[in-house]
């Protein structure tokens, strides 16, 4: 089974997807959009942008957890990983984005 994005509603009504990998892991989380147009152009700007490392922002959080965010052509950060314990979880994380994002399919929970 390969990875999959989940667009789902958020309980506030806006839009939201998850990066799904072929285990079922979420592996990066998006911002909430007002519209569904909207987070599916999210969606297709991370297929486009998942390939490219440059396009990674790696972090560390206050607490030294490592996570990442993956920005778009313009900078904006369009998904967000979970926290990992070391850089190794992390760059893992990001390979796999690379891996399941390019051609995953969208499953819509909207409708």
């Amino acid at each position: 089974m390969a990875g999959k994005f989940e667009l789902d509603k958020a309980s506030n009504g806006q839009f939201i997807f998850r990066l799904k990998a072929a285990n079922g892991q979420v592996i990066l989380g998006s911002e909430q959009y007002t519209t569904k147009e909207a987070c599916k152009n999210g969606i297709e700007s991370v297929q486009n942008n998942a390939a490219k490392d440059e396009r990674y922002q790696r972090k560390e959080a206050k607490d030294g957890r490592h996570y990442f965010n993956l920005l778009a052509g313009n900078h904006q950060v369009i998904g967000t990983s979970q926290m990992y314990k070391d850089t190794g979880g992390m760059e893992n994380g990001i390979d796999s984005v690379k891996t399941n994002a390019p051609g995953a399919a969208v499953d819509d929970l909207t409708d």
